[in-house]
């Protein structure tokens, strides 16, 4: 089936990236993977490349794009070469839709160029030990000073991305006590700058997937935040979160796809050239049929993915649409991996085989942005359930 999602700009693009990702990730990813990390300088050259300045308005030194198609492209083409881009992802998929939503143009003019080049690099704190998706539950305070100058955040944080190289993070806390009828109240956000004293990095924190990306728990002791750097308004950060996390749950679903159509070409590479019984494993009946219904799986999650993108990209995505593609495509994803793990045998065991990196890096993938569990309740709340 012929798609339609991308024209010659975005192809072009690819070509751009393809060719950057064999040249400037590819040779050093082991050493990366080893590390646990990307190397700080790293986001200087995908800032260089552009990459960070694809949505951010043109006078403040991006291309000022309104799309999230070169997003799509992105996660294709890691997807395809079996890599990751350390812990920028949340940078401009999490970070940026704030700032351009909700920061004035004073604070635009300070925080985007340098976000566009990599010099600033931005996370975004939400969860809390004890508090995942549940985040009217959130304890962190910030408490503004007699003179009204500045907040007080106090308060800690945890699977933090991109936590250990961030220069800002978009902290969330909480600015009033929770309503009895509203518990979601009295939350706002900050743009905090991660020099300012009393703020801490803990441990840099040992996942089962995603290696090269830092993910960090953090702690605010006492922390001056300027109220120049409060973003929109105070008390109704909650709305905020709920109206960002459709485009957060779309880049989950639409990385999902891009892992499963990944693990289809790795399997299918291997089994041409691994030989079972004096014969290749794809020519044996089990490996064609295995295969040809993933395959078909992978379609279904294209058309979901494509679907949404173009939603996205239109604003008529809704928090359930966002949900359903986000839990289809992470199911999907998940179960085409494994099978197609399945099919290297033990090989698929190993982390040098891209397809056992791929099987730990999808799990997560039904994890955050909100468990599968949570999708369901928003599904089948908007089905008047």
């Amino acid at each position: 089936m012929r798609r339609t999602v991308f024209n010659e700009d975005h192809e072009a693009f690819r070509e751009t990236l393809r060719a950057f990702i064999e040249a400037e990730v590819v040779p050093v990813y082991d050493d990366w993977f080893a590390a646990g990390q990307a190397p700080r300088e790293f986001y200087y050259k995908l800032g260089e490349l552009g990459i960070f300045g694809i949505n951010v308005p043109e006078e403040f030194g991006g291309a000022g794009m309104d799309s999230h198609k070169f997003e799509a492209v992105l996660y294709e083409e890691t997807a395809r070469a079996g890599v990751q881009f350390g812990g920028s992802g949340v940078h401009v998929l999490l970070a940026l839709p704030y700032i351009n939503m909700l920061a004035t143009d004073e604070q635009k003019k300070r925080y985007l160029p340098k976000f566009v080049t990599g010099e600033e690099m931005w996370a975004i704190a939400m969860t809390e030990p004890g508090t995942g998706s549940d985040l009217a539950g959130m304890k962190s305070t910030a408490k503004l000073s007699e003179d009204g100058t500045h907040y007080v955040l106090n308060g800690a944080k945890t699977f933090i991305t991109g936590g250990v190289h961030a220069d800002k993070v978009i902290v969330c806390a909480r600015t009033a006590a929770p309503m009895a009828e509203d518990r979601r109240h009295g939350i706002s956000l900050f743009a905090v700058d991660t020099k300012s004293e009393g703020y801490s990095v803990g441990r840099k924190l040992d996942k089962l997937g995603l290696r090269t990306s830092d993910t960090a728990e953090l702690a605010f002791v006492d922390v001056k935040v300027p109220v120049e750097d409060l973003l929109g308004e105070e008390n109704k950060g909650f709305s905020y979160l709920g109206h960002n996390l459709a485009s957060e749950r779309w880049g989950i679903a639409y990385g999902a796809y891009a892992q499963a159509a990944a693990a289809v070409r790795f399997a299918t590479q291997y089994v041409r050239e691994r030989t079972v019984f004096g014969k290749p494993v794809a020519h044996f009946q089990n490996t064609k049929f295995e295969l040809a219904a993933c395959q078909a799986e992978v379609d279904a999650a294209e058309a979901v993915a494509d679907r949404a993108t173009e939603a996205l990209d239109a604003g008529e995505l809704t928090p359930a649409e966002a949900a359903s593609a986000k839990l289809f495509c992470t199911e999907v994803a998940h179960r085409v991996i494994d099978r197609c793990l399945q099919l290297h045998g033990g090989y698929g065991y190993m982390n040098e085989y891209p397809i056992a990196r791929l099987y730990a890096d999808n799990r997560v993938n039904r994890i955050y942005g909100g468990t599968s569990e949570v999708m369901k309740m928003i599904i089948a709340k908007n089905m008047g359930l």
